[in-house]
């Protein structure tokens, strides 16, 4: 598709395994197939489409780069190709997932991350930043809405985004915001169908290109292996 109005690096769960099968359900759309699906998993206190229609367009996923138009004169297969130096610079690794609340959303982090991670997020970030066009004022604004510390302020002018470098954590967001109230019955809810997510260390052995389509859901373009 030559009209992706932003591209972002993630990582993505490995393709038809246990947890990116929970990722499809869980938000109602495959972003590899491009392809809205039925909602499935427990009964919740709380109405499932308000609570994943936030992160379901984004598709499920642990951001690297964040989404970013093209620079001029930037092209999508110097992207892949920069991307593709930055995977395989990286041996293929694992991490550990547990379900947490991050403010007023639950997400699946990395539990005791290993140092490979951030480096390969820092890598991605750096290296592919000649592709990124810089924001604009609305976009900076909104972003300081959220009121950000000073090194998040330098990384939002620097880089375009506030949570980066070392702001960075691994998450795989899973819902909206929660109102407090609700957030023990949500937790409690999910707590069986996190369980057997979680058991095993999660490879990570790939990131992935995504595009933003004009639709505004993003899809999963292209995997790039490690190593």
């Amino acid at each position: 598709m030559n009209e992706w109005r932003r591209h972002a690096i993630y990582f993505a769960p490995p393709s038809g395994g246990a947890l990116a099968r929970f990722g499809v359900t869980w938000l109602g759309w495959d972003p590899e197939a491009g392809t809205v699906v039925p909602l499935a998993g427990p009964a919740l206190p709380v109405a499932r489409d308000r609570l994943v229609g936030a992160p379901a367009r984004y598709g499920f996923h642990a951001t690297l780069k964040p989404p970013f138009r093209l620079a001029a004169g930037a092209s999508v297969a110097g992207l892949d190709a920069a991307a593709a130096d930055v995977a395989a610079a990286f041996r293929p690794f694992a991490i550990r997932l547990a379900a947490e609340w991050l403010g007023d959303f639950l997400a699946l982090v990395a539990a005791d991350p290993p140092p490979a991670l951030a480096a390969l997020a820092d890598a991605c970030v750096t290296r592919l930043d000649g592709f990124r066009a810089a924001p604009d004022a609305a976009e900076l604004e909104r972003r300081r809405a959220a009121g950000l510390d000073a090194a998040e302020q330098a990384n939002l002018l620097h880089w375009g985004y506030p949570y980066v470098l070392d702001r960075f954590r691994f998450h795989m967001t899973l819902t909206g915001p929660i109102a407090v109230e609700a957030r023990a019955a949500v937790a409690a809810a999910l707590a069986p169908v996190f369980r057997p997510l979680v058991a095993e260390p999660v490879p990570v052995a790939e990131i992935c290109r995504f595009g933003e389509a004009p639709d505004g859901r993003f899809r999963l373009v292209r995997r790039l292996p490690l190593g």
